[in-house]
């Protein structure tokens, strides 16, 4: 790949800009991410007298358990999540996602072990830290700017490390560690950033369904495209029981059927909240094939609608899978690689940042220079305009430079005039 040397100079100049706008946040991303990736380990070790109990003989009866939970819960409990082992508290959820509390029920003594706010955990604050510095929508902008910027990093730092004449093998992967210390912390920066991009990429993928702005186009052209959840999925939507004379089907009943729909992984049941409503059964699996949703009249027991994966869209489908790779929850292996890139990420960006203060000179920003006159292809003007689309907020912020831009140079006009 042969390369033009205004250009090059260029994207060198934005890939610094870029640096020194996203570098220093996605370093703490990545370190809170990395703190984050503990959480299931965290939260058994310090809530482990609530999460577990000791088996006996006997079991209570799920709706003895449940008026149990109810009395102790300052909300309505809306979901049973049912235990995969006998050392299992039983847990019962009221509200969702940050406003989630579960209260978790001895099912042999039929006692309250705890109750796990998530907003007051601490693996929460991790996460609000890591998705919105803790500064609520101001926060969650300014973290999907930073990452919008950084795929720019990405791409400008591939084309300005790629060797300009001579191709070498051994560029790709050595480290100098005999030509001072700036060359070095350049090759520890340039080489394992090759290395980490495409990583990188995948991982930014995965955080950018989380994000407000791209997050709501993306919903949009999901529900436009329908290639999202059925309406039907997560929420019963217009889906009714029949009341009958009869008695409804119990707690006990419906755990029985929920077990009996041979569901793998974590099985939770959605209980009803009015007369009309449903029962909702669904499984968190670790393929997402496996998943399943079913939705049961309450009274006589009979499946009223069911959804497979297969009826996921196929953006929906992509984003999850997206976001499982974010998370590494696809197994150990991937866990660890999340775990990996993410420190040699950190590494590699605080290398770049002490190449670049050893490089540029002392009270100047150190920006590659390019002629007045020179002016970008089409192509790559083209590839900007797509990413200010694609990316809302990198598009403002350009549209915002470039105004500066404007106006800073009409202000130097007019001094030198």
């Amino acid at each position: 790949m042969s390369k033009q040397n205004h250009l090059n100079r260029w994207l060198w100049k934005w890939h610094m800009i870029a640096g020194l706008i996203t570098l220093p946040l996605m370093v703490l991303l990545a370190i809170t991410g990395m703190i984050y990736l503990f959480k299931a380990d965290f939260e058994q070790s310090v809530y482990k007298n609530t999460l577990y109990v000791t088996p006996e003989a006997e079991q209570v009866s799920y709706a003895a358990m449940y008026d149990v939970a109810s009395k102790a819960s300052s909300a309505p409990i809306t979901t049973l999540v049912l235990p995969s082992s006998d050392e299992q508290a039983i847990q019962f959820v009221a509200g969702r996602r940050s406003q989630k509390k579960s209260v978790y029920v001895n099912p042999y003594k039929g006692e309250v072990t705890g109750e796990i706010v998530t907003a007051d955990t601490l693996m929460m604050t991790v996460r609000k830290l890591h998705g919105e510095l803790l500064l609520g929508k101001a926060g969650t902008y300014t973290v999907e700017l930073a990452a919008s910027w950084f795929v720019v990093l990405i791409v400008t730092g591939l084309y300005v490390w790629w060797p300009a004449k001579k191709f070498s093998l051994a560029g790709f992967f050595t480290i100098r560690t005999k030509n001072g210390r700036r060359i070095f912390y350049r090759d520890l920066h340039s080489v394992t950033g090759f290395w980490l991009s495409s990583f990188m990429l995948l991982i930014l993928a995965g955080a950018m369904p989380w994000t407000d702005v791209f997050g709501s186009q993306l919903k949009w052209v999901q529900k436009q495209t329908d290639t999202g959840y059925p309406s039907t999925w997560d929420k019963p939507g217009g889906l009714k029981s029949v009341p009958t004379k009869g008695p409804a089907f119990s707690l006990d009943q419906m755990v029985e059927v929920a077990r009996s729909q041979a569901l793998p992984g974590e099985i939770t049941i959605a209980l009803p909240r009015k007369a009309t409503g449903v029962f909702t059964v669904s499984n968190e699996s670790f393929w997402l094939r496996d998943q399943a949703v079913r939705h049961f009249d309450q009274y006589s027991g009979e499946v009223i609608k069911s959804h497979t994966w297969a009826d996921v869209g196929i953006l929906m489908n992509m984003r999850q899978v997206a976001m499982r790779l974010h998370q590494g929850e696809y197994g150990s292996i991937s866990w660890w690689i999340v775990f990996i890139v993410s420190l040699i990420f950190t590494i590699s960006t605080i290398a770049g940042l002490i190449s670049y203060v050893k490089r540029k000179p002392s009270g100047e920003w150190g920006l590659p220079k390019v002629p007045e006159q020179w002016r970008v292809g089409q192509f790559v003007i083209i590839l900007i305009i797509g990413l200010g689309v694609l990316f809302p907020l990198f598009g403002a912020s350009l549209v915002l430079i470039y105004l500066w831009d404007v106006f800073a140079n009409k202000q130097l006009q007019s001094k030198e005039a």
